[in-house]
C-alpha cells in the first residue's frame, strides 16, 4: 500500500499526469477564445504535453506561455491557413453530400475529396507537435506533417482513434469529460509522438552535422 501511495510511485504518477492534462485543457481553451489564437494555444499544449510525456515538464504554467509567445506568429499564420482549408472542405463535403449522382465524375470527386480530406487529418495531428519542437518553414511544416503522418500509419490511426472517442464521449457519453478534453488526448498523442520526434531530431541533426563538413 505504501508503495503504491508513494508520490513517485507508477498510481501517483499517473494521477499527477491526468492532473497536468486537465490543467493544460484550461490553458489551452482560454488562450483559444479569440479563435485566431487556436494555433499558438495548441503548439503550446503539446510543447508541454511532450515534456510531460518525457518527465521533463517543470513549470507547467511557464512552459505553456513561452512556448505560447515564441512560436506565436508562425503558429497562427499556420492555423488560419487550416481554418480556410478546413472551411472549403466542409463547403465541398456540404455539396457532396446533398447531391450525389450515380456516375463516374462525381465518384472520382468524391474519392479526390476524401482523399484531401484525410490529408487535412493528418496534417492537424502533426503539424502543431512538430512545431513544438522544431524551427522550419511553414511549407516544409506541411510537408513533414504528410510525411510522417503517412510513414506512421499505425501512429496516425491510434491518434486518430484518441481524438474520436474523446469526442464521441463528450457528445453522446459524458460531457463534463470535456475538462480533460483536447488537454488528456495532446498528453496520449505525446507518448507516441515522443520517440517519433525523437528520431526526426536526429535525422536533423545528423542532416547538420554533413552538411557543416560538407561544406568544410
Amino acid at each position: 500500500m505504501r508503495t503504491i501511495l508513494n508520490f513517485d510511485g507508477p498510481l501517483m504518477s499517473f494521477i499527477t499526469k491526468i492532473t497536468y492534462s486537465a490543467y493544460l485543457n484550461i490553458l489551452w481553451l482560454i488562450c483559444c477564445l479569440p479563435i485566431v489564437t487556436i494555433g499558438a494555444s495548441t503548439t503550446a499544449l503539446f510543447y508541454v504535453s511532450l515534456k510531460v510525456a518525457k518527465n521533463e515538464e517543470g513549470s507547467i504554467t511557464k512552459a505553456f506561455f513561452h512556448s505560447f509567445k515564441a512560436n506565436f506568429r508562425q503558429s497562427t499564420v499556420i492555423w488560419l491557413i487550416l481554418l480556410v482549408v478546413g472551411i472549403v472542405l466542409g463547403f465541398d463535403g456540404y455539396i457532396f453530400y446533398h447531391m450525389r449522382f450515380d456516375n463516374v465524375f462525381w465518384t472520382v470527386g468524391t474519392a479526390i475529396f476524401l482523399v484531401a480530406v484525410a490529408a487535412y487529418a493528418i496534417v492537424l495531428m502533426y503539424i502543431f507537435p512538430l512545431l513544438a519542437r522544431f524551427d522550419n518553414t511553414i511549407g516544409a511544416m506541411f510537408k513533414n506533417s504528410i510525411m510522417l503522418g503517412m510513414r506512421f500509419l499505425l501512429c496516425t490511426a491510434i491518434m486518430a482513434v484518441i481524438y474520436f472517442v474523446m469526442v464521441y464521449i463528450i457528445i453522446n457519453v459524458f460531457t463534463p469529460i470535456i475538462i480533460f478534453g483536447e488537454g488528456l488526448c495532446a498528453l496520449l498523442c505525446s507518448y507516441l509522438l515522443s520517440n517519433i520526434l525523437l528520431l526526426c531530431q536526429e535525422k536533423t541533426e545528423e542532416s547538420n552535422t554533413a552538411a557543416t563538413k560538407g561544406g568544410l
